[in-house]
């Protein structure tokens, strides 16, 4: 059975893309998903079917029909999961290294949406109407620590608004080559597609979406240096990207830090396995009990043996 949802456009938009509103809106949905059902005449404004370059306008009525999800193409797979918190609307667990989120080209099953599939018997959000998809968020395959699902649609939405709102608190620790400049800053640099690799992402010098990511040092290694990190933003690879920019890219990063990371092993001997960034913290406020949930994941072995390798002497 689909479901209705309207609001009320409160301000005008005159430079910016229905699609492109509607997305940062309806945060946890995609530009893709929006796009499908304005093309499907589920999305109207003022009762009429428009273009997804329609300019929003203030005082308009946007109704969305949330068509009844289809049966999701990810298959249910067991696989052990360590679960940091779990009631009936969400679930929260750690990654571990290496494991795909969602199901894609390349990666159809054995991904963290397979196992929570078989986990949750079903009970997984089904926003834009692709059935228990559940995740909320995203991390990268090769980044460990806190991931949350939904379990029905009313939560999906509610913390997706959290996360788009920035009221969501996300603090990383990394393993990076050398030394920043100080022991704690700022990190303020807008974020694009890089010009010409289009697989990776790079600080903008003109344009680009704004983003920002504290840090503060952990201690200090032989060649490296442990950070904690918090972005402010959520732009993609920001972590990686910022910290590159910092000097100091994530060892082991094949994208951003790999020269760096070459020159971390001929000075210590040490390579590391993949990028060493992990989500260790992660507070948000449950939709349903209003209370704020803080959770943190223990480092996986990889990232412990690290410190252990690279500790001073």
């Amino acid at each position: 059975m689909s479901r209705l949802e309207s609001f009320t456009v409160e301000s005008s938009f005159p430079r910016r893309r229905l699609d492109t509103f509607l997305r940062d809106r309806l945060a946890g949905v995609s530009r893709g998903t929006i796009q499908r059902l304005l093309q499907q005449g589920r999305i109207l404004v003022n009762g009429r079917a428009v273009k997804p370059t329609h300019q929003p306008q203030a005082g308009e009525l946007i109704a969305i029909d949330w068509p009844e999800p289809e049966r999701a193409e990810a298959q249910p797979e067991t696989r052990s999961l360590e679960i940091l918190f779990e009631d009936s609307d969400l679930v929260v667990v750690n990654k571990p290294p290496g494991l795909v989120v969602h199901p894609a080209a390349g990666h159809a099953a054995g991904t963290l949406v397979n196992a929570l599939l078989a986990h949750c018997a079903g009970q997984l959000s089904g926003i834009g109407g692709v059935a228990r998809p559940g995740i909320v968020h995203r991390l990268d395959k090769d980044t460990s620590g806190c991931v949350v699902a939904a379990k029905n649609d009313r939560t999906h939405l509610a913390l997706a608004a959290q996360f788009a709102g920035r009221q969501v608190e996300k603090d990383y620790e990394a393993i990076v080559c050398g030394r920043p400049p100080r022991a704690s800053g700022e990190i303020e640099a807008a974020i694009a597609r890089h010009p010409t690799q289009r697989k990776r992402m790079a600080v903008a010098l003109k344009g680009g979406r704004a983003a920002r990511t504290g840090y503060r040092v952990l201690e200090r290694l032989n060649g490296a240096t442990l950070l904690e990190l918090r972005p402010h933003t959520g732009r993609t690879h920001q972590i990686r990207v910022h910290l590159q920019s910092l000097g100091c890219p994530v060892a082991g990063d094949e994208v951003y830090g790999k020269r760096a990371s070459r020159e971390l092993f001929r000075l210590t001997g040490y390579e590391a396995p993949r990028q060493l960034l992990h989500a260790a913290r992660l507070a948000f406020v449950h939709p349903a009990s209003g209370k704020r949930l803080r959770l943190a994941a223990p480092q996986p072995q990889d990232f412990a043996v690290a410190l252990q390798k690279l500790a001073l002497a």
